[in-house]
This record gives structure tokens, C-alpha cells and sequence, in this order.
């Protein structure tokens, strides 16, 4: 089984939502995947782009023990590594800080294991942060073609005007390249809310930079269908059975 013309099983697997990149090469080691039947152990095997994939019982039963963590992030905390003596957010995850009424399953230190944020909120940021150990959610959130959107509720100050409100919407430029379209509209009297299916280093701040405005607040209040809604500062939750970004 070795399509010289055909895809990489991981690669494959990948686009299929079936894992990760990088948790496929570790099934396929393990000789948990098959293809048209046909057990896998070497890495880079390719395969016919329309091969049937399946993995092994051993590998499902892993995936269905992987948590997704919704943390309501405060200011002061990186989503990612350490930083310039500023903690992870990941610090936060602990029984403690669970929400009192999450009935969904008790934390276990097992669950802080390969566990990592999918996707960013800058130091100076608060709200929804999604902390995963599923690499199907991680790409599914942060991969190269999500489609998951997220909002924002942006506390600034200065003038906007319709010109200015319209190029938030369309048609600003960071280093060079051109944003995609997003939906800004105003919240209240001194709030603006942003819906963006990007997220780029910064990227609400600066973009409020280049129409005169500065922003005094910035929290995410949504990603995709999951909202922050009332999860405490500083506590978390985990992902809800049925519940979907």
C-alpha cells in the first residue's frame, strides 16, 4: 500500500477531520490506521485521494477521552508559552477554578497533558479561550481554512464616522495584505462589536489604530456557536457533550 501518485495518509486524515497531522503519524507508528482495509505502520505511506480510512479501536477510544477547556481569560495572562515573566493561560486550569456548576466531567490532571490553546487573546485581552488536547478541534478552529468566526465586544475611544465604519468592515491593509471582510457594527454608544474569521497578531487593535480610534477594552465573547456567556473571569469549563464550535 504505497500510491507513489497518491496523498499522504496523514495529510489525508488531516483534511478529513479524522486528527491531526501529527496525532495521524503517531496512530499510524502505532498501527492504528487502515486503509481499504489494509493495517498502516509506515510513515509517508501516500494513498488515492478517495481511499477509505478507518481508525482502530484504540485510537477512536483516545480520541473520545481528549478535552476542549473554555477558560474566560483575564488580563495579565498569554494564551500561549511564558512570556516577559507573564503566565500561560493554561496556569488557570486547575479543580479550583472549575465553574462550580460544570456537570459535564470532574477535572483530572490528565487533562493538563498535551493540552494548548487553539487560537490566541493578547495579554491585554479577556474572554473565550479554547484550550484543547483534540487536534480535530484545533484545526477545525485555527487551521489555514476555518470558517469559524469570532465575535468581540470593543470598548474605544475617539471619533468614528460612516467612511471610517465602512473600512473597518472592508478594505484595511496590515503588512501589506489586505484583511478579509468582517462585521463591525456598534454595540452601544462606546462599544463597537467584531465579528472576524481571522486573527491576526493584534489585529482588532490595530485595526481601530488606522480609522483614529483607541481601544480601552477588548473580550471575546464568542467563537463559533460557543459563547462565553456567564463562565466567571478566571474560572473555565469544559466543552458540553453535543455542543459545537
Amino acid at each position: 500500500m504505497n500510491d507513489t501518485q497518491g496523498v499522504r495518509i496523514s495529510k489525508l486524515m488531516a483534511e478529513r477531520g479524522l486528527c491531526s497531522r501529527r496525532e495521524a503519524d503517531a496512530y499510524i507508528e502505532r498501527g492504528l490506521v487502515f486503509v481499504d482495509g489494509e493495517r498502516i505502520t509506515q510513515l509517508g505511506t501516500r494513498a488515492s485521494p478517495d481511499a477509505t480510512i478507518t481508525l482502530a479501536g484504540e485510537a477512536r477510544a483516545q480520541q473520545a477521552g481528549q478535552v476542549t477547556i473554555i477558560l474566560h481569560k483575564p488580563i495579565g495572562y498569554v494564551s500561549g508559552q511564558a512570556e516577559d515573566g507573564h503566565q500561560p493561560a493554561v496556569t488557570l486550569i486547575s479543580a479550583r477554578t472549575q465553574q462550580s456548576d460544570d456537570k459535564a466531567r470532574r477535572f483530572q490532571p490528565a487533562h493538563l497533558k498535551g493540552l494548548a490553546p487553539a487560537g490566541r487573546l493578547d495579554i491585554d485581552s479577556t474572554g473565550l479561550l479554547v484550550l484543547t488536547q483534540d487536534g480535530r478541534i484545533a484545526r477545525q478552529l485555527i487551521g489555514e481554512n476555518s470558517a469559524i468566526d469570532k465575535e468581540y465586544l470593543v470598548r474605544v475611544e475617539g471619533k468614528l464616522d460612516e467612511r471610517g465604519l465602512a473600512l473597518l468592515n472592508h478594505g484595511l491593509s496590515l503588512d501589506g495584505k489586505q484583511l478579509r471582510p468582517a462585521k463591525v457594527e456598534w454595540a452601544n454608544e462606546d462599544q463597537l462589536r467584531f465579528v472576524l474569521r481571522e486573527g491576526r497578531k493584534r489585529q482588532i487593535r490595530r485595526m481601530c489604530e488606522l480609522v483614529g480610534l483607541r481601544v480601552t477594552g477588548l473580550k471575546r465573547v464568542r467563537t463559533g456557536r460557543v459563547r462565553l456567556g456567564d463562565l466567571p473571569l478566571g474560572q473555565w469549563r469544559y466543552l458540553r457533550e453535543g455542543e459545537k464550535f
